[in-house]
């Protein structure tokens, strides 16, 4: 929807569904770029910077976020709920900004059960390069430590694999088409958190 009226407001229909934007910003850093200038040029002769536009559909986006409600993944609030009780460590790793993470924990108070979060400014490299990972390890965990990853998109599941150290989890209803080769080195596939605590 932020990407939609960011070209909106350039008098452009951006004529996307959510499985096609998935399937563009589910796998590279500059996929969106790249695909939304091929498709639409005149948008590219309007504004051939991306990071204007790119600062633009941020702006939507916080908009969004504090206009209206953010749910959480069905099974998110059991699974911290009995992490929180275990006490076991646990972190996020996101390249949203600190911006965006803190609308989205204010608007979902069991978040702030997740004592560290590594975003945006803290590393360099986006997903699928695993250097987010890598420094979350670095920050919060020991050699010896047991460390589970879940991962929604095949980008972000290469990044978590990259590591080479972490049991790693895909949570997502869509068939990626990587979904053979994941399991092949060995992902667990679920369609839903809920199957984690259940």
């Amino acid at each position: 929807m932020a990407y939609k009226q960011m070209c909106a407001t350039r008098g452009i229909d951006l004529a996307w569904d959510f499985p096609k934007y998935c399937g563009i910003a589910h796998y590279t850093a500059e996929g969106i770029r790249d695909q939304m200038y091929a498709e639409y040029p005149e948008l590219y002769a309007q504004e051939s910077d991306w990071k204007v536009l790119y600062l633009e559909k941020k702006q939507n986006m916080v908009n969004f976020l504090n206009e209206g409600a953010v749910h959480t993944m069905p099974g998110v609030i059991e699974l911290l709920t009995a992490l929180d009780h275990a006490k076991i460590q646990r972190c996020v790793v996101t390249h949203s900004p600190d911006e965006l993470v803190e609308i989205v924990r204010r608007k979902n108070p069991i978040l702030n059960t997740i004592p560290h979060w590594v975003t945006r400014h803290q590393y360099t490299h986006p997903k699928p390069h695993p250097e987010c990972y890598i420094r979350a390890l670095q920050l919060f965990s020991k050699p010896s430590d047991r460390i589970v990853g879940f991962e929604d998109t095949p980008r972000g599941m290469k990044a978590l694999l990259g590591t080479h150290r972490v049991e790693p989890f895909l949570i997502c209803a869509i068939d990626y088409p990587e979904i053979p080769a994941f399991k092949a080195q060995g992902v667990k596939v679920l369609s839903s958190l809920k199957e984690v605590v259940g």
